[in-house]
């Protein structure tokens, strides 16, 4: 009886093993690269298929800084402020802009889940943290692109089209959709119902408007209103733009805004802020992510 000869390769060679000898994390890296740029091109391509579902998102804060701005413009002094009070809200309205979509983030990954849309994407042979952050990503890159659209009225409201400007102010409101959108998945998936995510909204997002500075100055609050907006993201990124505008027109004098023991801090450690919020909240939610169902 003759013994079969032993095979040259020690392991049995089954289709989709990883093999030793290949470069395979050259070739994650890839995949996973690929999977964040489809992410990101797929809400690019909703967006721009959208243009109705866009303009209809861009209504409330032209109106708010057109109709609640021109009339309060006409009470509120340029002197109590610096600037007036259009200008003054522009910062505001941008933030506004932008915290829409970024939202709509945490939504969309609720909705995916309960259709089966999300169980069909995890089968993608990538890390699930991954999906998340192509979820960030584009998220981001879309309220980015809303934000941009408001930035064009700049001039509207005594703005100068001052190319630095306009660029600090872009990375602010990058910055700020960033966060906004980590925070909004961090949210979406602790969550099994969109219901409860709608209400959860309903109840913080107008105080955390409200305490950001947008509409009116955080030093007219009360002390404690003052303590809780300095744990508002939001605020951070009104703050953000605001200083940013005071960078390149000195003659608006910028309103106080976020104060940490009677003293505003540093522009850098405002920015530094907000991003590491973001970066908190989207490590914690890659880590809820990543636990299987």
């Amino acid at each position: 009886m003759t013994t079969p000869a032993p095979t040259t390769s020690g392991a049995p060679d089954t289709p989709g093993a990883p093999d030793a000898s290949d470069p395979a994390p050259p070739g994650r890296l890839r995949r996973e690269l690929r999977a964040i740029h489809a992410l990101v091109h797929r809400d690019l391509l909703r967006l721009s298929s959208q243009p109705t579902h866009t303009a209809l998102m861009l209504i409330q804060p032209v109106l708010y800084l057109f109709v609640l701005g021109g009339g309060l413009a006409a009470l509120i002094p340029t002197s109590a402020l610096g600037v007036g009070y259009q200008t003054y809200l522009f910062p505001g309205m941008l933030m506004m802009t932008v915290q829409t979509p970024a939202i709509m983030v945490g939504i969309r990954l609720i909705t995916d889940r309960q259709s089966g849309y999300l169980r069909e994407l995890l089968m993608a042979p990538v890390h699930r943290s991954t999906l998340l952050l192509g979820s960030c990503a584009g998220g981001t890159m879309v309220a980015a692109v809303q934000g941009a659209v408001l930035l064009a009225l700049a001039g509207a409201v005594g703005l100068p089209y001052d190319p630095l400007l306009l660029a600090l102010l872009l990375a602010g409101m990058i910055l700020a959709s960033f966060t906004i959108t980590a925070l909004s998945l961090a949210l979406a998936v602790s969550l099994g119902r969109a219901e409860l995510f709608h209400m959860l909204l309903g109840l913080v997002m107008m105080p955390l408007l409200f305490l950001s500075g947008g509409f009116f100055p955080l030093e007219g609050l009360p002390g404690w209103a003052r303590s809780l907006a300095a744990c508002n993201p939001l605020a951070y990124g009104v703050d953000l733009l605001r200083r940013s505008i005071a960078l390149r027109v000195p003659e608006q004098a910028p309103v106080a805004g976020i104060e940490w023991f009677g003293r505003q801090p540093p522009l850098p450690l405002e920015a530094a802020v907000l991003l590491t919020t973001g970066v908190a909240a989207l490590l914690w939610a890659a880590h809820r992510f990543n636990r299987p169902e």
